[in-house]
């Protein structure tokens, strides 16, 4: 069997109802040499039985539900490509997508990881926004990612890397449930370059869901991936910046928390971004805090 150029990756879970649009958008890419792996994450539903439907157009794993850090490493074991994509099962390609990348990839060596453009879309398919790439102005990806963690657009499903670098940083670390992608993007900046096709390859589908019941988990994963990474920062970003953007991504779930009416969370993720950066987002911290007690809406 001849090599692959690209291994494309499914984690799916409970995914029957769409899955199909995620696999039929990489079988339509227009460059040849393309493996699809898809795991199915421990379904309930008829998830399995749709994919194994492909036959031998995918390869078929599956394993007792993990979570998809879990799936997406079991299929990165398993891939074969000299570069390795991922797809989200709700999520879906435009035809040229892989062919764009691989070529970016292939003239730039020093590029480990792209993504393109994504467009975003609700579940009815109705467009909810543009997902642009971020510009190179704004800074160093590394720190940049400490800032605003979605600077890579489309995340999983709009990156691909090359698979021998994905593999020497560990892949998705497991435990950071929420915060799983940022952080892989993290490692792979302090190591590589990266690169974005503006062009809107892929399309992400923003789906609803209850906003505050991951709210704790994702806050905890976002400051253990912060402080695990903090030394990959340059040394002059260790201190006052690294507990700015501490401070900024507790601010950010304190508002999340306040509009998901958990005020309770809201002001204690205050307080604690005003403690990591009194003199920085600290301002902002009190601000939040003030509202709180008067009763407006952040």
């Amino acid at each position: 069997m001849n090599t692959p150029i690209v291994s494309v990756v499914i984690p799916a879970y409970n995914a029957a109802a769409f899955v199909r649009r995620a696999v039929d958008s990489v079988l339509a890419q227009t460059m040849a040499g393309v493996e699809v792996i898809a795991v199915d994450d421990g379904s309930t539903d008829d998830t399995c039985g749709v994919l194994a439907g492909y036959g031998d157009c995918l390869r078929l794993l599956t394993q007792a539900n993990a979570g998809p850090a879990a799936a997406r490493n079991r299929g990165l074991r398993e891939a074969r490509g000299e570069f390795v994509a991922f797809l989200d099962a709700d999520d879906w390609w435009l035809p040229a997508k892989l062919e764009r990348q691989v070529a970016l990839m292939r003239a730039r060596p020093d590029v480990g990881f792209c993504s393109t453009a994504t467009r975003v879309v609700t579940q009815a398919g109705k467009p909810a926004g543009d997902w642009p790439c971020c510009m190179e102005d704004e800074g160093p990806l590394l720190e940049l990612l400490f800032v605003r963690s979605a600077a890579i657009s489309g995340s999983t499903s709009g990156v691909l890397g090359r698979r021998a670098l994905l593999t020497e940083v560990g892949g998705f670390d497991e435990a950071l449930r929420g915060f799983e992608d940022p952080d892989l993007w993290i490692r792979l900046a302090a190591r590589t370059r990266y690169a974005c096709i503006p062009e809107p390859l892929t399309v992400v589908v923003r789906t609803p869901g209850s906003v505050s019941s991951h709210l704790p988990r994702m806050r905890a994963a976002t400051l253990a991936s912060f402080r695990k990474n903090r030394t990959l920062l340059p040394p002059g970003k260790r201190g006052s910046f690294w507990r700015d953007a501490c401070a900024g991504a507790l601010l950010d779930y304190a508002k999340m928390a306040a509009r998901a009416g958990r005020r309770d969370w809201a002001w204690r993720w205050a307080s604690e971004a005003a403690f990591y950066a009194p003199l920085g987002r600290g301002r902002w911290a009190w601000g939040l805090m003030r509202d709180l007690l008067s009763g407006h809406q952040p």
